[in-house]
C-alpha cells in the first residue's frame, strides 16, 4: 500500500515521504497515529504542489546545514565516564550525552538527530555519532569516552587494614571476659561438699 509520511518515522523516511508498506502496518498503526495518509490520487498532486514549493526552502536549509557541518568537523568531543573492572562503563553513553557535549562546545543539536550505533555505549573507546543535519546531509561525529580518574588506593588499603584489626581484636575480648565469668562462678558457687555440711 502507497501512504504519504506526515511526520519523520525511523526506518521508513521523512515527512512528506511517498512510500510502499504492508495493509496492517499502515491501517494500524501509521494512519491512526496520525504519521501517513493514504496516496490517493489528490492526496500526490498535493504533495506535488507542495514539494515544488518546498525546493526553494530546501535550498537555503542545505546551506545552513552545510555551515553547521563544517564547524562540526573541528569538534572535539570526550565524555568521561565511571567505569567498573576493566571497560565497562557503570551506566551508558547515549544520544542525549552527546548532545550535551555538544551544547558545551556551542553547538545546539537536539537528541533526537544523533544516533550512535546500537544506540547506547557501554564500554570505553572511540565511536562515531551520526548527526541528521537535514534529511539530505547526515554528518559523523568522532567522540571518545573515557574512564574516570580513580582514587588514590593507598588509603583505601588503611582504612582496611583498621577494619581488620577490629574485627580480629574483638572477638579475643569476648573470650578473655567469658573465661573471666565461668571463674568468678566457680569460686561465687559452693561446693558439693560443702552444701552436704548444712
Amino acid at each position: 500500500m502507497e501512504v504519504i509520511l506526515k511526520k519523520d518515522v525511523e526506518n521508513l523516511g521523512f515527512k512528506d515521504d511517498l512510500v510502499e508498506v504492508k495493509n496492517g502496518y499502515a491501517r494500524n498503526y501509521l494512519i491512526p497515529q496520525g504519521s501517513a495518509v493514504l496516496a490517493t490520487v489528490s492526496a500526490k498532486k498535493v504533495l506535488e504542489e507542495t514539494l515544488r514549493q518546498r525546493a526553494h526552502r530546501d535550498e537555503k536549509l542545505i546551506k545552513d546545514a552545510k555551515k553547521v557541518a563544517k564547524a562540526l568537523e573541528e569538534v572535539s568531543i570526550k565524555i568521561i565516564s565511571k567505569t567498573g573492572d576493566g571497560t565497562k562503563l557503570f551506566g551508558s553513553v547515549n544520544n542525549a550525552d552527546i548532545s550535551e557535549a555538544l551544547e558545551k562546545q556551542g553547538q545546539n543539536i537536539e537528541k533526537k538527530f544523533i544516533k550512535i550505533d546500537g544506540n547506547t555505549v557501554k564500554r570505553i573507546g572511540k565511536y562515531v555519532a551520526h548527526i541528521r543535519l537535514h534529511r539530505a546531509l547526515i554528518v559523523d561525529l568522532p567522540f571518545e569516552v573515557a574512564p574516570e580518574a580513580t582514587a588514590k588506593p593507598k588509603k583505601e588499603k588503611v582504612v582496611e587494614e583498621v577494619v581488620e584489626e577490629k574485627v580480629v581484636e574483638a572477638p579475643k575480648k569476648e573470650v578473655k571476659q567469658s573465661i573471666d565469668d565461668v571463674q568468678n562462678e566457680a569460686t561465687s558457687r559452693p561446693s558439693d561438699t560443702e552444701s552436704k555440711e548444712y
